[in-house]
């Protein structure tokens, strides 16, 4: 799997061999921190200094690798699929073998800041349901109009919430139905290969 690089982050990614063959380990750095504990203008600015090079080159250096580490994390993309993705760029040799050794020393630590930063979602823990039918009313002597009352039970960081939900039966067929269709796309080849991907 093969990662595409849009014109802005081959544009940013460019920067990397007008900042030269030493810097890039410099950028590597700074990237890793700015996953780690977020931006740093002041690391830039002593980085800029540092290496003779402008702000500007080294901010979109260190955004571009930042984009291409975590991708190719997220994706756990192989050894040869990481070197086809960045040969389009156009690098030398060096530099490539530069920016795989990068991923390959940090793709581990990239995906668990990944997983500490992706939000925590409740999860289902039981459902009560009740079918009311209203048969008549004042105005109305005849009439039939049913109702599901739901009870979700939701597990989040520890605590049990509960949401109430109501619909009419033809309203929740349809989900289940859609829900059945997701279900069975689920089951499709390629749909196994990106989730097979994403753990």
């Amino acid at each position: 799997m093969l990662l595409v690089l849009s014109a802005e982050h081959r544009a940013h990614l460019g920067c990397l061999p007008r900042a030269g063959g030493a810097a890039v380990g410099e950028l590597g750095r700074l990237a890793l921190e700015q996953l780690r504990r977020g931006a740093a203008p002041r690391a830039c600015e002593s980085a800029a200094r540092k290496l003779n090079i402008s702000v500007d080159i080294i901010q979109h250096g260190v955004e571009g690798l930042v984009y291409l580490l975590t991708e190719s994390s997220k994706l756990m993309i192989s050894e040869v699929d990481f070197q086809d993705s960045i040969h389009v760029l156009g690098f030398s040799d060096e530099l490539n073998k530069s920016l795989l050794q990068l991923y390959l020393d940090n793709r581990k630590e990239i995906r668990s800041i990944l997983g500490e930063l992706a939000p925590r979602l409740p999860s289902y823990h039981s459902l009560e349901w009740r079918l009311d039918v209203q048969l008549a009313s004042r105005s109305l002597r005849q009439q039939i109009k049913p109702a599901v009352t739901m009870k979700l039970h939701l597990n989040q960081n520890e605590d049990q919430t509960a949401q109430v939900l109501q619909t009419d039966p033809a309203t929740l067929l349809h989900l289940i139905q859609q829900l059945e269709q997701a279900l069975g796309e689920m089951k499709m080849n390629h749909c196994r290969r990106i989730v097979r991907n994403m753990k």
